[in-house]
């Protein structure tokens, strides 16, 4: 009997999952392993909110397996260190895993490896199982990576997809294999009340609805805050609960201006994730350093924490963040604006802003996260690195109808539009009525320091 291990790390599903069907393929047993890694916990990357659904996915995961004969094993403790008990436990000639892109990624598969064959097993590493393009699958001349998005979405879009894989129908385990209890989202603490569900049962709902009645739309709605037009399915890209591939080729298939649109930011994605992988320092460091001095002290803390709480004094703001505390995530357009205001109104690092996201976003994914708080800062691969969104001028397009803030910032809700977006132009008496706080910092004065400081004004 010949027994094969598969790594479980952001690919929690059965559908379309190279490294499980190459498994499958190659040996009689296979053993399904989640490593509840004790280093990401340490480095502050298992917030409660991506705890809670993580145990939905692994959950979700456990169960599918048993339905075709088999079963999610859990081991806590160092990723590599339990690879390897494992595979000398069930004297596994292989182990397969999903290719990372973080820096963290590349050098546990670099230790797992080194450690496999000092054993005589061998490690397979597969591509195009997080992304639907392999980062370096499509490079420029004289770069390991593409800096601007554009050359790089047209490169992509030629790539011929890659077969999916439909779920196996049958999974067989080695015998008396122990497994530690799987975590429960109802044993955590501090996660968001309206945290949404996860796992592949819940991911394969969301796709289907989404292919039937909205991505038809999207190309016209996604940046309409209040309609809540977008998919919904970041985190279950971010935890692979869907496969990306799957995502671009179900949505090629109904076509269309929505369907296009859906696959370009599915492509933004991709894209990210090869800046990444070429450029793991980025998760920290900016990539096209601006000598930026950002703000620092009791005043810009004091504003730090009204952005944090969603009391900046601008409502569409305000209401982003706390549609992010609220649920743990919040859509495309209101991650731009939150950003952009920190950054470049009140000209405090985009470290900051990132860090709180990954805190709290269930969706929180190193290379997007990071990625798009450097392009709103301007550090990034935007090739407009000093623009600035207007948080009023932002609402008004995007929330005109004010039904965005109303829902997120009730103190408004009797506020009508245009004044929603503008409260503090009511008069006196008027403006008394509703308990919202002055804004932390007028735009004039924000933009005047920003550009003082790069240097543009």
């Amino acid at each position: 009997m010949n027994v094969a291990v598969v790594l479980y790390t952001s690919d929690l599903r059965l559908h379309d999952h190279p490294p499980l069907r190459a498994a499958l393929a190659s040996c009689d047993r296979v053993v399904p392993l989640f490593v509840r890694d004790h280093a990401l916990a340490a480095a502050g990357f298992a917030p409660p909110n991506r705890q809670a659904f993580l145990a939905d996915c692994l959950a979700d995961l456990d169960a599918g397996l048993r339905e075709r004969g088999g079963r999610l094993v859990i081991r806590s403790g160092d990723a590599v260190r339990e690879v390897c008990a494992l595979a000398r436990e069930t004297d596994a000639d292989e182990v397969h895993m999903a290719a990372g892109v973080s820096g963290y990624a590349h050098a546990r598969e670099d230790r797992l490896r080194t450690a496999l064959e000092a054993e005589g097993r061998r490690l397979h590493v597969h591509d195009m199982v997080i992304t639907a393009v392999a980062p370096g699958a499509v490079l420029p001349a004289g770069s390991d990576h593409f800096a601007v998005f554009t050359p790089y979405f047209r490169r992509w879009a030629e790539l011929p997809p890659r077969a999916l894989a439909a779920a196996p129908r049958t999974v067989r385990l080695p015998e008396g294999l122990g497994s530690e209890p799987l975590p429960v989202r109802g044993a955590l603490t501090g996660v968001s009340p309206g945290l949404a569900r996860g796992g592949e049962t819940e991911a394969r709902r969301l796709l289907a609805n989404w292919l039937r009645s909205g991505i038809s739309r999207y190309e016209d709605t996604h940046d309409d805050l209040a309609g809540d037009a977008t998919s919904r399915l970041s985190p279950h890209l971010h935890f692979g609960t869907l496969s990306a591939a799957e995502a671009v080729h179900r949505s090629r298939a109904v076509g269309g201006p929505g369907a296009e649109a859906f696959v370009r930011q599915l492509c933004w994605r991709d894209f990210h994730h090869q800046v990444l992988a070429a450029r793991p320092e980025a998760a920290a460091e900016d990539y096209r350093p601006r000598h930026d001095r950002w703000r620092t002290g009791h005043a810009a803390e004091e504003e730090t924490e009204a952005w944090k709480e969603g009391r900046t004094g601008y409502p569409v703001v305000d209401a982003a963040m706390r549609q992010l505390r609220q649920e743990g995530w919040m859509p495309g357009r209101g991650r731009l604006l939150a950003a952009s205001f920190l950054t470049k109104t009140l000209y405090v690092d985009w470290r900051t802003g990132a860090r709180h996201f990954l805190d709290l976003l269930v969706d929180g994914d190193l290379a997007n996260n990071q990625l798009n708080w450097q392009w709103a800062a301007g550090t990034g691969t935007d090739t407009r690195p000093n623009r600035v969104l207007n948080p009023v001028r932002q609402g008004l397009r995007y929330d005109p109808q004010g039904r965005y803030v109303h829902r997120w910032v009730p103190e408004l809700a009797g506020l009508p539009a245009p004044h929603v977006h503008e409260p503090w132009r009511l008069p006196g008496l008027e403006r008394a009525r509703y308990d919202y706080p002055d804004p932390v910092v007028g735009l004039a004065e924000g933009l005047d320091r920003f550009r003082r400081a790069r240097g543009t004004g």
